[in-house]
């Protein structure tokens, strides 16, 4: 199975969508008990664009049991695909685990500002991006200008008359 499972994986690097996905999907239904198969085939139907499957997978291989990194990749995905499919609440309640679980996933905060601009909170979405550029930015016209936008962050919608 592992040698399989490597194969499909290293096909999906390649470009290789559809028979990597094919693979993998005939491995998870050989192997439905095993998490990162699930894992493995919901991120390939993400790739090609079927979140609805994707979900189904996602949330058995997190029911199943990841590891950190794995398990990281798929609360992204699951809340990304959420996301995409318009069930906005399920995304937040997803991104807000995932944030707790992995409160330095920098990837995770922004996937989740898009959820919060979707759920009409705008305000909490640029104050979840701003910060967290300020937190990996090298940029040095950004660095210029960190106490205000830091400031700015959360009184986008505040006047100075």
């Amino acid at each position: 199975m592992k040698e399989k499972l490597n194969k499909a994986v290293a096909l999906r690097k390649n470009g290789d969508f559809k028979q990597s996905n094919a693979m993998l999907s005939d491995l998870a239904a050989l192997h439905p008990d095993d998490a990162i198969v699930n894992y493995q085939c919901a991120c390939s139907f993400d790739v090609i664009g079927e979140e609805a499957e994707a979900v189904t997978y996602y949330e058995k291989a997190i029911t199943l049991g990841l590891k950190e990194e794995d398990l990281k990749g798929a609360l992204l995905g699951l809340g990304s695909s959420y996301r995409t499919l318009g069930e906005y609440e399920k995304s937040q309640a997803v991104f807000q685990e995932g944030i707790k679980q992995f409160p330095n996933d920098h990837a995770m905060k922004v996937f989740f500002a898009m959820t919060l601009y979707n759920l009409q909170e705008h305000g909490q979405a640029m104050e979840l991006l701003l910060t967290t550029i300020l937190k990996i930015t090298d940029d040095s016209d950004i660095l210029a200008y960190q106490k205000a936008i830091s400031y700015y962050a959360d009184e986008l919608d505040r006047t100075w008359t």
